[in-house]
Parts: C-alpha cells; structure tokens; sequence
C-alpha cells in the first residue's frame, strides 16, 4: 500500500511548495494525496508498478487531451518514483452518489459521449492476431481461478473463449479498459468527467463495454439506452465480444482476488448481473 510519507516525498518532488488537502483511498489499497498548490488543486497518485505508469503517463499525454475538461489534466511526472501530479476533479465518484434515474440516464449519456471520444483520441493499430491473444489470455485466467468449475459449465466458457479467438477483429483503439461509475466523477452541476487511465491502452473498443454492459446494463436497460444514444448503437458482433469477454473479465477478478487478498468492491452500480461470475464461476465440481 502506498505510505503516507511516499506520497509527500513525491509531492515535493513533482510540485514544490504545497498543502496537504485530503487524503484519499485510491483501489487495491493505494492511496491518493490531494494537495493545495498556487495553481488549484492537485492529485498526487504512485502507481504500483511501471506498466501502470507508463500506460498512465502515455495516455494523460497522447488521448486525454482530446476529452477537454471532462478528465483531469497531466501537470507533473517522476518517472523514477512512478508518481504523477494531475488536477483535481471537482465532484463525487458516480459509484457514490444516490442520484434520481433522470440524473442517471443524464450521467450515463455523458459517460457514452466521453468513452466515444476516447475511442477516437489518436490514429487505430491493426493487429490480426489480437482477437486470438484475448482468447489465450482468457484460457490463462480460467485456469487460475481458486475453485474447480463443473466441467460443463468450463466447456461452455471455453467455447466462448474459442468463439472470440476467430473474430476477424483487428481494429485497435484508445481505450480505458476499467469505465465504470467509480471511475467517473460529477460535480454539482451535473457535470461527469473520467480519471484512472492506468490500464488504459489501444485494444479492441467494445471491450471498454464489456463491464457495464455485464454488471450494470443486465438490470437497467434504461442505463444501456441512454449511453449508447450517445456513444452509438451496438451490433451483433459487439454482442458477441461483449459474451465472450466477458469470461475473461469474471475469470481474472475472481483469480485476482483470490491471489491478492483483495475482495471485490462492491457499491449500487456493481450488479453481477448476467456475467459469467454469477452464472458459476467458481461453480463447485462434485466430491
């Protein structure tokens, strides 16, 4: 976990002269320092590894620009330390707030006309084998949840894993890759914005839909509709990404847990809802 005394040797290293603001839990037992400058107020954040630095860096530096306002802006890194200064975003995570189902349509049109943006933030990468490389990362994460899966319920997922290694997919795009309420930020005004592009690279974009579309979009429909009026209608082959990626989504977060020691979080937006995970992954094979 990211100390205190971390953050404020990073702090003095990225900003010089500050105030100590707030503190704030970041995910996965890190923690974030919002601090007082001259020039407003800054988020002081150490990534827990160098890919997650890089990719956050690159991202802050090379996509978020096209986004304007509606995410934070990159003030300051230390590469050595693995720390980066970004402004502070005024408002709640969306995962926080009780809002009226008016308001939440409104956020998730928001949310849908960012993620567009994003996806085309910079020029597309071609990769033919990508489709492929999912479905092997997928087989990788199966294979390392804690608990045996009933052998039919593992041939299904396998299929889908299978399924998606044969898309004929191999348009990239700028992606954020963990597009959730806890992830956006409104303000008072109503206002949503993005921040976390720490996982952020070029992957195939109906994979940035893959968590909403599982964990929220199930029992809102309404949530599906308002951001896909602004993001755009899906297809049948995002359909079918959405199905199959979806198992390495649960697979991983259930390995993940499980070898970390770190429970998923949980808040009103966080519904299993029809992912593999609540459909038996782990499910028990007999003893």
């Amino acid at each position: 976990m990211t100390s205190r005394p971390a953050l404020l040797h990073a702090a003095r290293r990225l900003l010089g002269a500050f105030t100590v603001a707030t503190w704030h839990d970041g995910h996965n037992n890190t923690m974030l320092l919002r601090a007082h400058t001259d020039g407003g107020d800054v988020i002081v954040k150490i990534h827990r590894d160098r890919q997650r630095h890089d990719r956050e860096v690159h991202a802050y530096r090379a996509w978020v620009p096209a986004l304007g306002d509606r995410a934070p802006q990159l003030i300051a890194v230390n590469d050595e330390l693995l720390a980066i200064a970004i402004t502070s975003m005024p408002g709640r995570p969306v995962a926080e707030l009780t809002l009226s189902q008016a308001d939440e349509q409104n956020t998730f049109a928001q949310a849908g006309a960012i993620l567009r943006d994003l996806h085309a933030a910079a020029p597309t990468v071609y990769n033919p084998r990508f489709c492929q490389y999912l479905a092997e990362r997928g087989t990788y994460w199966l294979q390392r949840v804690p608990t045996p899966i009933d052998p039919t319920h593992l041939a299904e997922l396998s299929h889908k894993l299978d399924t998606l290694a044969q898309l004929d997919l191999a348009i990239l795009t700028p992606c954020h890759l963990d597009f959730m309420p806890r992830n956006l930020i409104r303000d008072e005004q109503g206002t949503v914005r993005v921040i976390d592009f720490e996982h952020a690279r070029h992957d195939l974009p109906t994979r940035d839909l893959v968590r909403m579309a599982t964990r929220i979009w199930h029992d809102r429909p309404d949530l599906r509709q308002a951001f896909t009026g602004t993001y755009g209608l899906l297809t049948e082959l995002d359909e079918i990404v959405i199905d199959s990626c979806a198992v390495i989504d649960a697979a991983s977060l259930a390995a993940t847990s499980a070898a970390t020691g770190v429970a998923p979080v949980h808040h009103r937006y966080s519904a299993t809802g029809s992912t593999p995970l609540s459909q038996g992954i782990p499910r028990q094979t007999g003893r």
